[in-house]
């Protein structure tokens, strides 16, 4: 599997929206999105810093994948996401390679992006992610639409 890059680094929080002020503040974030991921179980947020993204994770429940990460480590970093040109073949070739898949097939992440995620005893101990590297023409149409001049 080629990764084309970082696509992003998940985070783990508490309260988003405080979080979300603390990144504004401090690093001037800029909110790129933000959406409720239902079988991930988290309200989520993409953040643009500079070239990079962050993307922050506060769970709907205790009982959640990044429910039960918090009450284990607390929050801080919780994945790195790797962009591909296609999920299923990049699932595909990291199961060829060994992997140990969380996901045997992709599902829908955060934008509405494919995504699939490796457990991180293949990684060095590192949750990994695979996302697609396309965002979805809806968000284009949604931020043309925003970022249009008014008057």
């Amino acid at each position: 599997m080629q990764a084309r890059g970082i696509h992003h680094l998940g985070m783990a929080v508490e309260d988003l929206d405080a979080a979300l002020s603390t990144y504004e503040r401090l690093f001037g974030a800029e909110v790129e999105h933000r959406a409720t991921v239902p079988d991930q179980g988290v309200e989520a947020a993409s953040l643009r810093v500079g070239d990079g993204r962050v993307e922050l994770l506060e769970p709907l429940e205790a009982d959640t994948p990044v429910g039960r990460f918090l009450a284990k480590r607390g929050p801080g970093m919780h994945h790195v996401a790797y962009e591909v040109a296609d999920v299923a073949a990049a699932i595909a070739r990291l199961a060829e390679a060994g992997a140990d898949l969380i996901d045997e097939r992709p599902r829908e992440g955060l934008f509405g992006l494919e995504v699939a995620f490796v457990h991180p005893d293949s990684v060095h101990g590192v949750l990994s992610e695979v996302v697609s590297a396309a965002v979805p023409t809806r968000t284009w149409v949604r931020d043309a639409w925003e970022n249009q001049p008014r008057g």
